[in-house]
């Protein structure tokens, strides 16, 4: 008779689990996608959830799969998962997602499964995944309940979506908005750790659903407002504008309420570390560290810090007058900028791209804590450079806007 594990999977199922991983890595996007197929069809109205232009892209499905891969191949040890498992908890978490979606999901998912491999899918097999998916949907959500019940601890929290007023709105560069908003209610809400973000709600007329966004606060915490600073995606050939960012830049104006959820992610500034602090952003990716910047010289004055922001020209470069100013009152402050189009009466320290050469060359040392974010090109090749440079990965911290995906390869 089969013996029960720790984490209540029988040896007998585990086995069988094991037994899919090469399946899952020739097969996992196609079911993924196949899932998400299914479960639209019969549930649209989670679509007021889920991302759908990363749904056409298919950058979503693929994060689904690369989390069931690596739920299979650790099925035995799913502590080995767990700081994944956070990190994705942390988006569900901001999205609302919430106990009774689970059950959905692992019928769909399942379904999936059945649907791509055919006659391959043995009840065996589909048996083994029913009670894997069941401990791995425990697991996530027992750490979400951790995480609702965090935030409704803190001052002024809450769950779900609450409406904030928008009091100003500042435009940045060609490209990005700032939004200053506080709660409609004037009532208190909650302070955040510096690189987290929030969910807006965008309930855009003439469209059926919701569309959810998560973007990052880019003001220090302990301000009587947050923050987001929001790029505009216009259209290009290959792609259309973006719906939320539009919709935000051009039909929102100070006055206008957008719902959110509490701030939430887990990456953000480590407060104990004295060393050396070196922000590294791209484009839009600058939120997040604009709002450890201000921090750091708020609360920690004397750190040492150096600032390199990449960008195509000054036209783009948002919020450079204040990084210049903080840098001017700051001498702890180091900045330099990146352009890799500049245009005629553009000041910066570099034209093109940030290489491992250049780093060296302005580096004090590579004891320090760095933080990158930008788009995915960007953090790849960042994190190959710092890499090459010694940097070791406890060092190393980094955010994917939208779904996770492994930059390290």
């Amino acid at each position: 008779m089969a013996t029960e594990t720790a984490i209540g999977l029988d040896q007998k199922t585990m086995d069988i689990i094991k037994a899919t991983v090469p399946v899952l890595k020739e097969h996992g996007t196609a079911i993924t996608t196949r899932f998400y197929q299914l479960m639209f069809k019969d549930h649209p109205e989670l679509k007021n959830i889920f991302n759908q232009v990363n749904q056409r892209k298919g950058d979503q499905p693929k994060a689904l799969a690369n989390t069931v891969y690596a739920a299979a191949v650790h099925i035995e040890n799913l502590e080995a998962i767990l700081p994944v498992v956070k990190q994705i908890s942390e988006k569900h978490r901001s999205l609302n997602i919430k106990p009774e979606h689970y059950p959905i999901v692992g019928k769909y998912l399942l379904m999936g499964i059945k649907d791509v491999l055919g006659d391959a899918a043995t009840d065996d097999i589909m048996n083994a995944w029913a009670k894997a998916y069941g401990v791995i949907a425990d697991v996530f959500i027992s750490v979400e309940k951790e995480k609702y019940d965090e935030v409704e601890k803190n001052t002024g929290g809450w769950i779900d979506f609450r409406d904030f007023k928008i009091v100003k709105k500042v435009e940045e560069s060609d490209v990005i908005t700032s939004f200053y908003l506080v709660p409609a209610d004037g009532k208190a809400f909650p302070t955040y750790e510096a690189g987290q973000y929030i969910t807006v709600k965008a309930e855009i007329p003439g469209e059926t659903y919701d569309h959810l966004r998560q973007y990052s606060l880019s003001c220090a915490p302990g301000e009587d407002y947050y923050r987001i600073s929001v790029k505009r995606e216009d259209a290009t050939q290959d792609h259309p504008k973006g719906i939320v960012s539009s919709f935000l830049h051009h039909h929102l104006h100070e006055g206008s309420i957008l719902p959110i959820s509490a701030p939430s992610g887990d990456f953000y500034l480590a407060q104990n570390d004295e060393r050396p602090l070196v922000l590294i952003s791209g484009g839009v990716g600058l939120t997040p560290l604009m709002s450890m910047l201000e921090t750091v010289v708020k609360d920690h004055p004397e750190r040492e810090v150096i600032y390199i922001h990449a960008t195509r020209s000054g036209k783009f470069h948002a919020m450079k007058d204040r990084v210049e100013q903080i840098a001017s009152v700051n001498n702890n402050v180091t900045r330099f900028t990146v352009y890799d189009s500049p245009v005629e009466g553009d000041q910066y320290d570099r034209e093109g791209h940030i290489n491992q050469e250049w780093l060296s060359s302005i580096l004090p040392t590579i004891d320090a804590a760095f933080y990158f974010c930008g788009p995915k090109g960007f953090m790849r090749a960042a994190y190959q450079h710092l890499k090459k440079l010694n940097v070791s990965d406890e060092d190393l911290h980094f955010e994917i806007f939208g779904p996770s995906e492994d930059i390290t390869q």
